[in-house]
């Protein structure tokens, strides 16, 4: 049987939620052993929390030229990480920064990419990926052809963490020889935008986002408020951050960030195509919209046709009755 070797996000030694998932997936992949690759600054304090999820070993990089995000180290790293395991299938985070590593890496092993799966099957020895095309119009299941190892993204809550494995792993140190020609870029200066002690949208569970129907930028005040009644992250439309309404590092969508929450609600949020490619795979879609033929009701689990303004403040004054 193949291996499986994930290579988990984490918060400087904390694995992120969608890490814990994808190592849940890989156990229940049923592909043999499963490892874990762990880079950056805090790496082996995050290995010592795999085991929970069921990696058995944990490869791991300190190293200081892993201290801020750079492709060309991490990317030695993550090869090394392979060739140590003997894995054939490597999992990983869909996000954008990690693909930019996982690229990488495939090309200079041989590999296939497929990115954004929602669900995993074993075939014999290859993964048979599920993932939304064409702005989630279309499903297709696909798998790697040709050289391994088979590279796989997955996307944030297409799994549920379950703790299963026997809570330690093997902690093996990396080993990385970098080239020069891997030090030829330099982070001179970092600047980490203000969460606002909201959660981060690829981590929650639940989204509240809007868009243009919200009318101006004030309207963001009301999705604010049912957000933190809900502890749910905010989202907005393309349309609401080109318009100046909300930072466009909350943009949801084709050119924007990627999301599959338990629970989303738009909120005048029309359901462009472009939009619907970001968060089509959310487990349920709530949305309120005055425009009875918004495309997102096509896609709505539950709809509320209605004045946002009207509806959002009394759900807000239920669910805080329900929670005193």
């Amino acid at each position: 049987m193949p291996e499986t070797l994930v290579l988990v996000d984490h918060d400087a030694g904390a694995p992120k939620k969608v890490s814990n998932q994808i190592l849940t997936a890989a156990r229940q992949l049923g592909a043999g052993g499963v490892a874990a690759a762990l880079l950056g600054p805090g790496a082996s304090d995050a290995a010592e929390k795999v085991g929970a999820f069921g990696a058995d070993t944990a490869y791991t990089w300190d190293d200081p030229d892993a201290q801020q995000y750079d492709t060309e180290p991490e990317t030695a790293a993550l090869v090394a990480a392979i060739e140590s395991s003997g894995a054939s299938i490597v999992l990983y985070p869909a996000d954008p920064f990690i693909t930019d590593i996982v690229a990488r890496a495939a090309v200079r092993t041989g590999g296939g990419v497929i990115g954004d799966a929602t669900d995993l099957e074993l075939d014999d020895d290859r993964v048979v990926a599920t993932k939304a095309i064409f702005g989630g119009d279309m499903i297709s299941r696909c798998h790697v052809v040709g050289d391994r190892p088979q590279f796989i993204g997955v996307k944030p809550n297409a799994f549920s963490a379950e703790e299963g494995g026997d809570g330690s792993a093997q902690v093996v140190p990396l080993d990385v020889s970098l080239p020069e020609t891997a030090r030829r870029a330099e982070i001179v200066e970092v600047h980490e935008e203000e969460s606002g002690g909201r959660p981060e949208m690829t981590e929650a569970s639940i989204i509240v986002t809007g868009g243009r129907g919200l009318g101006d930028a004030s309207g963001f005040e009301t999705i604010e408020q049912l957000a933190d009644t809900l502890g749910a992250a905010v989202g907005a439309s393309r349309a609401a951050t080109d318009a100046g309404w909300y930072p466009h590092q909350h943009q949801i969508g084709q050119t924007g960030k990627t999301v599959a929450p338990g629970l989303y609600i738009g909120c005048g949020v029309s359901g462009a195509i472009q939009h619907r490619a970001g968060m089509q795979t959310s487990q349920r879609i709530v949305a309120i919209n005055k425009d009875a033929e918004a495309p997102i009701f096509s896609i709505a689990d539950f709809g509320v046709v209605g004045d946002l303004y009207k509806v959002i403040p009394p759900l807000i004054e239920e669910l805080e009755k329900r929670q005193q």
